[in-house]
């Protein structure tokens, strides 16, 4: 099977400084892979690397069949790639249906008549987005009077929007607390599963990755040093020493404690 994601040998430096440093792997369709490490490892620049943001120095990125090194983000967004930010990204003086149609009419090439008929157009599907999000009832509220969970379910249905493949999800559960991190990972994983879309994501919290992950890769100073099943990963005494430290629960998992793993 040709997987969705292709990564072979990519590298990234500033200044001298090498960010990532030959990583290579692949994402299947329906397949969930876990991207962690230390801060300054180098994930939020693979993220950027694949989604077009950043220019790679070396190696080769292949999305559903096609080279995307050079392609600006917008391109590789239309090929079917969905992403989320660590940081919510979405319009807080629209409504959270709003926000949703913006994201449908792009995909559909029909941004340009939104505010024309704004009330309407696409709104069926941006509130079964919404329904299928847990949102259906806030769908005329300000994007700016939500909690920050909610506002982190709309940027998931704002990346579901363009019907993905591919799922980038950076720190998809940042900031949120443990009972939501939990929620939101299990929606992600069903609706992933249900769609048979690939899912690449990192993530602090390890009881959320090694809860939801089918694999899971490290990185450490731009290598990628170990890579496996969750179970694989987590004894892995490299990583152990690494990242996760010695003291890690063996037995975290199913969203028990939050367990974060070291950030620097």
């Amino acid at each position: 099977m040709t997987a969705l994601l292709e990564v072979e040998s990519i590298a990234k430096s500033y200044g001298g400084v090498a960010a990532v440093r030959g990583v290579s792997f692949t994402v299947d369709a329906g397949e969930i892979v876990a991207l962690i490490g230390p801060n300054g490892a180098g994930k939020s620049t693979c993220f950027n690397m694949i989604m077009g943001q950043v220019s790679t120095d070396d190696g080769t990125i292949r999305i559903l069949g096609h080279t995307t090194n050079g392609m600006p983000p917008r391109a590789v967004w239309r090929l079917g790639v969905g992403r989320t930010f660590q940081i919510t990204a979405t319009f807080p003086s629209m409504t959270v249906a709003e926000n949703v149609q913006v994201a449908l009419l792009s995909h559909q090439g029909l941004l340009s008549t939104f505010y024309r008929y704004a009330g309407s157009i696409a709104r069926d599907e941006a509130e079964r987005l919404l329904d299928l999000l847990g949102l259906k009832a806030q769908a005329s509220r300000a994007c700016g009077e939500l909690a920050y969970g909610d506002l982190k379910r709309l940027e998931l249905a704002v990346a579901l929007a363009n019907d993905p493949k591919l799922l980038l999800l950076d720190e998809p559960t940042a900031g949120m607390a443990p009972r939501e991190r939990a929620a939101l990972m299990r929606l992600t994983t069903q609706i992933a599963r249900d769609k048979n879309i690939g899912v690449f994501f990192t993530e602090h919290d390890m009881d959320v990755v090694f809860e939801h992950a089918d694999r899971v890769m490290v990185l450490d100073r731009g290598f990628l040093i170990a890579s496996g099943s969750p179970q694989e990963v987590r004894a892995d005494p490299k990583v152990r020493a690494t990242y996760l430290g010695e003291g890690f629960d063996d037995g975290a998992g199913a969203g028990g404690g939050g367990n974060e793993a070291h950030r620097s």
